[in-house]
């Protein structure tokens, strides 16, 4: 591990610990408020504003945008296998800190991103800022997407669409903006892959009810009965892509407690006891599967790879 990771991580765990007993001791009403409540659009009942209210401040929770730089090698070969002519105007849904628009953008593509955390959108606007790329980002859901019918020739979603809660809307709304004859391609984490396995351990303490899980945009089956006839061409590939860490597994689970969404969120609804279990679990499942030696992590995780010809 290399020394100053350990002093900036001993140094982060304290400062997490901090916040995660500032959250506890205040308790669910200070959380509550921690964002603004989403409140419902026109024929959505309240009950769905408030699941989407929930998942925002999750992934609100934390700064994807650090995790990406870890994950980078894997988004630009999932680009590359598009072969996305330059001028190409191309959407990213769920976009995160823009890590694939942004790609899309210098690569030539007409490039917009959209995400349904604020904070994220920010991040990616202020990156294509320092890159002084064209990529535009804006707040939107996924499930209602702010353009006209045929509006993209290229529909992307890299780990981001799969974790709205209504999939069969979200399927509706990326064929919807997609021309006839465009590409739309997904990268969705299988429920029996790395990150699946994550997501299992986290979702007692993070999962929304009433929604399908997330990891059932990896299954061939489902994916083929969401978009149906809405394609007329759909390949389907399992890919593992890396994690790459420089520094060891119980480190690499304090880097997500402190940047991912989900773990951060999970973290904090637990007193210190049940996060030091957490954090055992975590730990084991990371070493279990690391492939790397001295002190780095390297792990392989699965996602399904969609790509479909818009009908």
């Amino acid at each position: 591990m290399q020394p100053e990771f350990k002093t900036k991580s001993a140094s982060m765990e304290r400062a997490q610990e901090r916040l995660i007993n500032e959250v506890l001791v205040r308790g669910r009403v200070a959380e509550y408020h921690l964002w603004p409540r989403r409140k419902a659009t026109a024929g959505e009942p309240p009950e769905l504003a408030t699941l989407k209210s929930r998942l925002r401040r999750i992934w609100m929770a934390g700064d994807y945008d650090r995790l990406d730089r870890y994950m980078a090698g894997g988004a630009e070969a999932f680009y590359g296998r598009l072969s996305v002519p330059r001028g190409s105007r191309l959407l990213d849904v769920g976009c995160g800190a823009g890590q694939l628009t942004l790609i899309a953008s210098r690569n030539g593509a007409d490039a917009t991103g959209v995400d349904i955390a604020e904070n994220l959108v920010e991040r990616a606007r202020e990156r294509a800022r320092v890159e002084g790329l064209g990529a535009r980002f804006q707040v939107a859901d996924a499930e209602a997407l702010p353009f006209a019918d045929a509006s993209f020739d290229v529909v992307t979603s890299l780990n981001g669409a799969m974790f709205a809660p209504r999939p069969e809307i979200v399927t509706g709304e990326i064929l919807r903006v997609s021309r006839a004859g465009g590409i739309i391609a997904m990268a969705n984490w299988t429920e029996q892959g790395f990150v699946g396995k994550m997501f299992k351990a986290l979702s007692e303490f993070v999962a929304p009810s009433g929604m399908p899980a997330p990891v059932l945009w990896g299954d061939h089956r489902t994916v083929r009965e969401r978009f149906g006839a809405g394609v007329s061409s759909l390949r389907l590939t399992r890919r593992d892509t890396e994690l790459n860490y420089p520094f060891p597994p119980g480190e690499v689970v304090r880097f997500f407690r402190a940047y991912h969404g989900p773990t951060n969120r999970a973290f904090a609804s637990l007193n210190r006891a049940g996060r030091l279990r957490l954090q055992t679990e975590m730990e084991a499942l990371w070493s279990s599967h690391n492939l790397a030696e001295g002190g780095f992590t390297k792990v392989d995780a699965e996602w399904l790879e969609v790509i479909a010809v818009r009908r």
